[in-house]
């Protein structure tokens, strides 16, 4: 029985992202046609496309997707492709080396395109030497000469070019190259016409074929120089993830380390819950606990902060940082993938991946920008041929100096006494060429990625994780922004300022040990505060069981057969404990000084009140006045008593109409929506802490997260501030105002390099003022437009450095 090879597939349907390496797309319409291809494959619901990065995401809800098939059509298609490799499938320290040769490979590569490009400009502007002086050059003045050079320009570093080009159109995807193979070969065959039929009188113009290569290699010589630049910060990000790991084989019972066999081996290959020694300068290798020893941590990486954070056994240290001072050991929580500094990685790679809506525009243009360019050059040809030269009868004349400064030259090296005669042909072919040569679909693909990439790379570096170009636009588009307030805008850390016995039975210290039982299986801050009260009071707490929670409301449990009952006045109410007015009264003068106040009651009736005060964080004011004076609506919304939000919000200056209390978890995303019904034009944004609020940060227009070291924050939010601090989302906002910016200002150029350049080429100033582009100038100007989009993205660097 012959055995037919398994196929590379995908089974598991929740992983139904597959990511590939793409080469070969050199512009707009190279991206088009590459999504076009994924998505008519089997099985492919969507596909996205990134040019500045070379990386295709697919997605698929198929429980098996043939990915060999995918990527040997997309290879045959003109695109060579493979899979990209996770993390734990490869030996992180080879892939670095590799990628760090294969940017080298391409540096090289880089730098003797550069020179052959230089040379090409040189020399096909060397005509203009026999014009001053009198000095005469008869070699490089010589029509043969300059034959060879097209020649060998377009045999040698120009033909890659114009292979892909033509291979291109016969796809049926036209690109780039496309238009530049049909310009040069179209200036080469008509100087190549004159040359040897000097009978016709036909101009030679050899030095454009030759120009249009120059400047085409030297455009993307510098694109992909400032491209490197731009993804620079993300290759330090990629460096982060350790490829080492010291791993203690058998840590015994007493923990003497010192004796313990250590034996290194990749980091992909540690496993949760083993001992790991890292030394003095090493980077940690999984995210772990610390077990023994005290070191501090440079977390810089993660956070952007450059304070080294003290580390002492039972605390948590990350992948990826360094350790500075002291060997610690440490029992590993989190590995492969799954560490912050991967799903950091991963993150920032999405985000580079998802394009904001405006460049669906640029999109739906660029895949039919290339048809629509080669047209208008053949309209260009067909209206001066036999519309434009009947109507201007001295365009031949006029045009002489301003279409080729060297035709005069030429004329004398055809040895012929046949004059020069500028036909109506050829200035119609010089017009056409230019047209194709000018157009750009290069900058309308690079408008959008380079942005975000360089973006989301700085956002990384200061530790904003910025979920993608589409938070971009949204974040621009912001009216209001909600802050949770527990845990949020204030430390939560709350402290017990109060317990008032209301029973004539109960003392300060029973409530707190009844509170603290009650609480003993919660972790929301006013429970730790509670908890952190007894054992300072250093009392006994009692058992408890049959607890029950009601989130947003109270708890309860069973204590020596007793009911405890501990939370709001509607949770009292809702089991049938009254509250005089006498009580009512102590509630509210608490309330008003903004403490929250929670009851105890058993055997139903009220046993006493607690109250419980959190401070805001130092920061808070100052972000809530910065982000006003930004034009943004800043509200309050609160799961505490109105008295409570409203003393918090008079210390942040916030109006009565800004503050919503008294709402649950359960119903904070129905306030999202109701603000966004509200006003649907107003786009809003939640900040919270990433655990009780993720429902209200998944329904919010944005959602903001202070990372709390959960994968429920990296999830729910499309903006993770790495450092917990508020003033970041000032930070957040500004970088993403600033990138998408940048992204319509790079988009309105590349539109309008086109919208001018084009007409210009086509000969719109012929007629009034004699001016025409020449395909050399025209090449210049389409590599200068890749240039300038690519070059205004890194100009975001300023923003990192003003900030």
């Amino acid at each position: 029985m012959q055995l037919v090879p398994k196929k590379n597939t995908v089974k598991n349907p929740a992983a139904n992202k597959i990511t590939l390496d793409v080469e070969g797309m050199k512009c707009a319409g190279c991206v088009k046609a590459v999504e076009k291809q994924l998505t008519r494959f089997p099985g492919v619901d969507n596909a996205c496309v990134n040019l500045a990065t070379g990386v295709a995401v697919v997605d698929s809800e198929e429980f098996t997707l043939d990915i060999d098939g995918l990527v040997k059509e997309l290879t045959t298609a003109g695109f060579p492709s493979k899979p990209r490799k996770a993390p734990g499938e490869t030996n992180s320290a080879q892939a670095l080396k590799e990628a760090k040769e294969k940017k080298q490979r391409e540096m090289q590569s880089a730098r003797k395109q550069l020179i052959v490009a230089l040379l090409l400009l040189v020399f096909s502007g060397i005509g203009h030497l026999g014009n001053i002086g009198g000095l005469r050059l008869p070699l490089l003045q010589n029509i043969w000469f300059h034959f060879g050079l097209a020649t060998l320009a377009i045999l040698i570093p120009g033909r890659p070019i114009l292979i892909d080009g033509w291979l291109g159109l016969r796809r049926n995807a036209p690109n780039m190259n496309t238009l530049v193979t049909l310009g040069t070969l179209s200036a080469y065959v008509a100087s190549v016409t004159a040359l040897l039929l000097p009978q016709l009188g036909w101009e030679c113009f050899f030095d454009e074929p030759v120009m249009i290569l120059g400047f085409i290699l030297l455009g993307r010589t510098l694109e992909k120089r400032a491209r490197n630049r731009a993804s620079a910060a993300f290759q330090e990000l990629l460096s982060l993830r350790p490829s080492i790991a010291r791993l203690i084989a058998k840590p015994n019972g007493d923990n003497d380390t010192q004796k313990a066999e250590i034996v290194e081996i990749p980091a992909e290959q540690v496993h949760i819950g083993e001992w790991l020694q890292v030394l003095p300068g090493d980077k940690i290798p999984v995210d772990g606990e610390v077990v023994e020893g005290k070191t501090a941590i440079n977390e810089s990486m993660l956070t952007g902060e450059s304070a080294p954070v003290p580390k002492q056994p039972g605390n948590s240290v990350s992948a990826g940082t360094i350790n500075q001072s002291g060997t610690i050991i440490i029992q590993a929580t989190r590995t492969g993938n799954d560490t912050t500094v991967a799903q950091i990685v991963g993150l920032v790679e999405t985000a580079q991946i998802r394009k904001a809506p405006v460049q669906r525009l640029a999109d739906t243009v660029a895949g039919y920008f290339t048809y629509g360019v080669i047209t208008t050059a053949l309209l260009t040809f067909v209206f001066w041929y036999f519309i434009g030269s009947g109507i201007w009868h001295d365009i031949a004349s006029s045009t002489v100096l301003t279409s080729s400064p060297h035709s005069q030259h030429f004329s004398g090296y055809l040895h012929s006494s046949t004059p020069i005669h500028f036909s109506p042909i050829l200035i119609s072919l010089k017009l056409a060429i230019a047209v194709m040569v000018v157009a750009c679909p290069c900058a309308l693909g690079l408008a959008t990625p380079t942005a975000i990439l360089v973006g989301t790379a700085i956002g990384a570096e200061r530790g904003l994780l910025i979920k993608g170009g589409d938070v971009l636009e949204k974040v621009h588009q912001l009216k209001t922004i909600v802050f949770d307030k527990t845990g949020t805008l204030t430390t939560g850390l709350p402290n017990v300022t109060e317990c008032i016995p209301i029973s004539k039975q109960s003392t300060a210290d029973s409530l707190i040990e009844l509170a603290a039982a009650v609480e003993s299986g919660s972790q929301h801050p006013l429970a730790k505060a509670i908890l952190n009260s007894a054992v300072e009071r250093k009392l006994s707490v009692p058992a408890a069981n049959d607890f029950h929670t009601e989130p947003g409301f109270g708890v309860s449990a069973v204590i020596q057969n007793t009911t405890i009952l501990l939370g709001s006045w509607e949770w009292l109410n809702l089991n049938g404990i009254n509250i005089d007015e006498r009580i009512q009264k102590q509630i509210n003068t608490l309330a008003e000084t903004g403490k929250t106040v929670v009851g105890i009651a058993k055997n139903g009736e009220i046993d006493g009140l607690i109250a419980v005060q959190d401070t805001l964080r130092e920061d808070a004011s100052s972000t809530v006045e910065k982000l006003r004076s930004l034009g943004l609506r800043v509200m309050l919304l609160s799961g505490d008593t109105q008295e409570a939000a409203f003393a918090v919000a008079e210390q942040l200056g916030l109006e009565s109409n800004d503050v919503i209390a008294g709402i649950p978890p359960a119903k904070k995303a129905a306030v999202i929506e109701s603000l966004q019904n509200s006003h649907p034009e107003s786009l809003v944004a939640m900040v919270g802490d990433g655990i009780n609020d993720a429902p209200a940060l998944s329904q919010a227009d944005v959602g903001i997260s202070l990372h709390s070291g959960t994968d429920v924050a990296m999830e729910a939010a499309e903006i993770v501030l790495m450092r917990d601090e508020l003033k970041d989302v000032v930070e957040a906002i500004g970088l993403s105002r600033a990138t998408f910016n940048k992204i319509r200002q790079n988009l309105f150029w590349a539109f309008a390099y086109n919208v001018v350049g084009i007409p210009l080429a086509a000969g719109i100033l012929l007629p009034s003022l004699g001016f025409i582009l020449n395909p050399g100038g025209a090449a210049a100007l389409m590599a200068f437009s890749s240039v300038s989009v690519v070059t205004n993205s890194l100009l975001l660097r300023r923003f990192a450095s003003h900030s």
